[in-house]
């Protein structure tokens, strides 16, 4: 049997093939071939389009087919991954009534922290593992208080991901590891929250139907399936944010295993057996892939929103060609950058800076000293900076990792980041072959039985390589001067934030 997985990314689109007798990639594809607009319409906003996602996804599959590395029919389940923590919302008729609002618009931070103060911080830490803080319910709201006109026609909420299956099948449905995402379950009654719909006044019927991670989602329609020369009823099996499903693919199931991504924005994510939650929401459990009543695994969540946002900046502002050469003029500079320093902070408000938007900023620019290479390093290094910065949040709260895992993908690519992740962090990093849509595609094999684990689905799986901490000291010692170059803009932040009370 053929397996087909779609990642539906902020930037793109990427569909694979994979075999399962194998559970290698057959085919790839990715749409388009320029990175997917995102639409600010004011400061802090960020929204895309749902059925332009839709589109590119047939546009990707077909050009998947193109490729003539398998025959269509053959594909026997189709697996989700997508953007995390997005608003979809429709109409009795299936007509998607606005633009998604997205994982790093920040126009709902506000909403959120009234609502976390309004329920109780206790209340919300101990049952939502979260602060509703700039998730999917605060958006709704913000749709409910600003355009209510638009919320009165919604027949159903969504996260990206059941929006794409509704496209495939025509049904709508969600589940628990999705609505934990949005801030919408309550883990101490394995519920949709009522204390969250109850404060927010949405009615229940907003909520699709609940199903397991992996399970027949609805399958696929007859148009549909001319389109994109698949067969028609075949099912979708699997939907999961693209952090757990980026886990999953690197069979990180299990509590104390760790993954990590560095894609347009930056995660590490790790698994517990514990129903434990940050005091200051600024890492978020979720229920990850493989939890369950009776099998708690949660999915502890860091993320940097300016992660790859910042090395692609970096990139077309100094018309560098590609990444490659721009890695090889970074590496002409020393650790430390000479000093300079960046933070990587300009894609939203930030989780981790306990939703404050303190914008990215270079520190030390010395016109005598300092080159275009030193940029280039100084970015890098800033991103690895920041991940070591969560990190150390998530070692407060019980979650140390020995060794992350990664695909070598995105950032991962650059063996001068890398080199800085570890070092920064002082964990080393294996790096794994796959990509998020081939994890999907894996999980639908789980989600149609295909795998009788989800261990097996990744039994063939070896690291490329691993990568030692070698220069922790020399590192450190740049870390603590970027930390320290970090606390004066959130010092500064918050005197902005108290004048603007006042």
């Amino acid at each position: 049997m053929l397996l087909l997985g779609i990642d539906l990314g902020t930037s793109s689109i990427k569909v694979s093939v994979v075999d399962a007798a194998t559970q290698q990639c057959v085919a790839s594809a990715q749409y388009p071939d320029v990175e997917n607009q995102v639409i600010s319409l004011k400061p802090g906003w960020a929204e895309q389009s749902p059925e332009t996602w839709w589109e590119h996804i047939q546009q990707a599959i077909l050009r998947a087919n193109a490729t003539n590395k398998y025959n269509p029919v053959n594909i026997g389940a189709i697996g989700i991954a997508y953007q995390m923590h997005g608003l979809v919302a429709v109409d009795k008729q299936q007509n998607v009534l606005r633009n998604s609002i997205i994982w790093c618009d920040s126009r709902a931070v506000e909403i959120g922290e009234k609502a976390f103060n309004a329920i109780g911080q206790d209340r919300c830490l101990a049952r939502l593992l979260n602060s509703p803080g700039n998730f999917t319910a605060a958006k709704l709201a913000w749709v409910k208080e600003n355009e209510p006109a638009v919320f009165e026609q919604i027949d159903k909420v969504m996260l990206p991901g059941d929006f794409v299956a509704m496209k495939f099948t025509g049904e709508i449905n969600t589940n628990f590891s999705a609505l934990s995402e949005g801030i919408f379950w309550d883990f101490e009654t394995n519920d949709v929250s009522s204390d969250v719909m109850n404060y927010f006044g949405f009615n229940r019927d907003l909520i699709p139907s609940i199903q397991p991670v992996f399970s027949n989602y609805g399958t696929v329609k007859t148009d549909v399936a001319q389109k994109l020369s698949l067969t028609a009823g075949i099912p979708v099996t699997y939907k999961a944010g693209d952090q757990p499903n980026n886990a999953l693919s690197l069979n990180v199931l299990n509590p104390g295993e760790v993954a990590a991504t560095a894609g347009t924005s930056g995660v590490i994510y790790g698994v517990s057996d514990e129903l434990t939650y940050d005091p200051q929401s600024r890492v978020n459990p979720f229920a990850h892939v493989n939890y369950s009543i009776d099998k708690v695994r949660l999915g502890v969540l860091l993320c940097i929103n300016g992660t790859g946002i910042l090395n692609r900046w970096v990139k077309d502002t100094f018309n560098v060609s590609n990444y490659n050469e721009m890695n090889e003029e970074a590496r002409t500079v020393a650790v430390g950058s000479d000093g300079l320093r960046i933070l990587p902070f300009g894609n939203g408000a930030e989780r981790i800076l306990n939703n404050r938007l303190i914008g990215a900023h270079l520190q030390n620019m010395d016109l005598n000293r300092h080159s275009r290479a030193h940029v280039f390093r100084a970015a890098q290094e800033g991103i690895a900076f920041a991940f070591r910065y969560g990190l150390d949040i998530m070692r407060s709260n019980g979650m140390h990792p020995s060794v992350i895992k990664a695909g070598l993908a995105n950032m991962f690519q650059s063996e001068l980041f890398t080199e800085a992740f570890v070092n920064a962090t002082n964990v080393p990093v294996e790096l794994y072959k796959n990509d998020g849509s081939v994890g999907a595609a894996l999980g639908a094999g789980i989600g149609v039985k295909v795998f009788a684990s989800a261990a097996d689905a990744f039994a063939s799986m070896k690291a490329v390589k691993t990568v030692e901490p070698s220069q922790s000291a020399t590192y450190e010692e740049a870390y603590q001067d970027w930390k320290g170059f970090l606390n004066k803009q959130i010092n500064n932040t918050l005197q902005e934030e108290i004048l603007c009370h006042k």
